[in-house]
């Protein structure tokens, strides 16, 4: 398992340049043929979920099965926080949650039942408190930016999928995530039948840390059920050309 931290998040270097969804999943792909794996099957939480969709329409061939966790970038509405971290002055407002204790965040947070998950409370104030080093917020600031606005999320990832033919896709969410509507993915699921999925009852945003026991094995019947995809240019050009105008 690879568990890589994004470019400018975590650990990572900062490069300037492009944070947009298809920079991030070039840099996944480096990372595979850094590490010398020909392709892997690909999970993505929340923002991650746009990338690994980006990743999977840009580079088929390297994508053996494709699993999306309360993904962004299938519908337009998203949490007010995290459009408020579009504004002029995120960056500072997330500088001083970053530095408030820990308990102080998790009482301001649980404080707003409407915008988040009781269950996700204290992953947000870790994740706020991993925000407190000025490079790791202006790369997040600047992440946020490239797919919402202060009206909601600009990019759109979901005709992606009816672009990937056979390949194996997972869609798991939790049902009362606050921050994605529950509702994007359940409309995804009626229009791709063929997807696998799972609604984790009671999980919000974050199902693989507050309720991994309950979303794990669904990921584990996935990958046992389903065979790698097997990547074909006649079969990708079908889907790109279904009418055949390129002959």
């Amino acid at each position: 398992m690879i568990a890589p931290d994004l470019p400018g998040h975590g650990d990572s270097a900062a490069p300037p340049g492009d944070y947009s969804l298809g920079a991030h999943a070039a840099a996944l792909r480096n990372l595979l043929v850094a590490l010398g794996h020909p392709s892997a099957t690909v999970v993505g939480h929340s923002l991650g979920g746009g990338i690994a969709m980006q990743f999977a329409y840009q580079f088929p061939d390297r994508t053996d099965r494709l699993v999306l966790i309360s993904s962004g970038g299938l519908g337009t509405q998203v949490s007010p926080a995290l459009r408020a971290a579009t504004l002029p002055s995120a960056e500072w407002a997330v500088a001083g949650l970053a530095r408030l204790p820990g308990t102080v965040v998790r009482g301001v947070l649980s404080a707003l039942p409407a915008f988040l998950a009781r269950q996700d409370t204290r992953t947000v104030a870790d994740a706020l408190h991993g925000l407190a080093g000025a490079r790791q917020r202006r790369t997040f600031v600047r992440t946020a930016r490239t797919v919402i606005d202060r009206h909601g999320q600009t990019v759109s990832a979901a005709p992606h999928l009816t672009l990937l033919g056979d390949l194996p896709v997972l869609l798991a969410w939790g049902s009362d995530d606050r921050t994605i509507p529950p509702d994007h993915q359940r409309a995804v699921a009626r229009r791709l039948p063929a997807l696998h999925t799972a609604e984790i009852t009671d999980a919000g945003h974050f199902p693989h840390e507050t309720a991994p026991e309950r979303l794990i094995p669904h990921l584990r019947a996935f990958l046992a059920a389903t065979e790698p995809f097997c990547y074909s240019e006649a079969g990708w050009r079908r889907l790109v050309d279904p009418s055949g105008t390129r002959g």
